[in-house]
């Protein structure tokens, strides 16, 4: 399994792909943050924050995780060593989960220069330090756990077709629907007494409320839930080789 893993990260990280997926990540939060003259612009805040980079990047997560996971099974089902990758002595999860794992830490990898925004803003602030690092960390952590069901649903993706832009686009897609679909549907008001638990299908409402830093149990059971479905659907969906 572990083999599996590290052939993943440096499969990605060995072509230009990989470099500019995550160029593209840092280069569209660094502008819509400090330099294009925006209500995201930090330096127009007026105060120390970085509330603008967790508005924004879910969205720029919609296109650069599937970017990131649209070759997983894709490109394995187009060269044919699908079926090599399944002879090897790994169970099917073993597999969905080396495949997983390397996702989110390409993710975690483009995410970590972000860190100098933080250092940034706080050196900053008047008085330096003014900032809430424990807000922040919890934002952060709400990041982990959105790109981690965006993983795992781009896994599912890409292991129904082996075409990678068919797997982006339909990664794109769910992504896009599990994220603010739900909460769109709440807005319509159409199903009444419903209109909440609609809602928190969604995961835009477990985001914004681990990002507010108050790490709910609620939350993260949703976030644990979200990944572990769309992971058993990869699984079914490679063991329907066998029927």
């Amino acid at each position: 399994m572990l083999a599996l893993f590290y052939k993943e990260i440096s499969s990605f990280l060995s072509s230009l792909t990989g470099y500019l997926v995550i160029g593209v990540f840092l280069l569209l939060n660094g502008l819509f943050l400090w330099v294009l003259p925006t209500d995201f612009n930090i330096l127009d805040f007026g105060y120390a924050s970085l509330d603008s980079l967790f508005i924004i990047a879910p969205f720029v997560f919609l296109f650069l995780v599937p970017a990131v996971t649209m070759r997983s099974f894709a490109e394995e089902k187009r060269h044919g060593t699908i079926e090599l990758l399944f002879t090897k002595p790994l169970t099917d999860w073993q597999i969905v989960m080396a495949k997983f794992l390397a996702g989110l830490s390409l993710v975690v990898i483009a995410l970590l220069p972000t860190m100098l925004y933080v250092v940034s803003v706080y050196k900053l602030g008047l008085p330096v330090g003014n900032l809430d690092l424990g807000g922040i960390a919890g934002a952060y952590t709400g990041l982990f756990f959105l790109a981690a069901a965006f993983v795992a649903i781009g896994l599912l993706s890409s292991s129904l077709t082996d075409n990678q832009i068919i797997s982006f686009i339909l990664a794109v897609l769910m992504s896009g629907f599990m994220f603010i679909g739900f909460d769109f549907i709440f807005s319509l008001g159409w199903l009444g007494s419903f209109d909440l638990f609609i809602q928190q299908l969604g995961i835009e409402a477990h985001y914004k409320s681990v990002s507010r830093g108050v790490i709910d149990t609620r939350d993260l059971i949703y976030f644990l839930s979200v990944i572990t479905l769309f992971l058993s659907l990869t699984k079914l969906s490679l063991s329907s080789r066998n029927w």
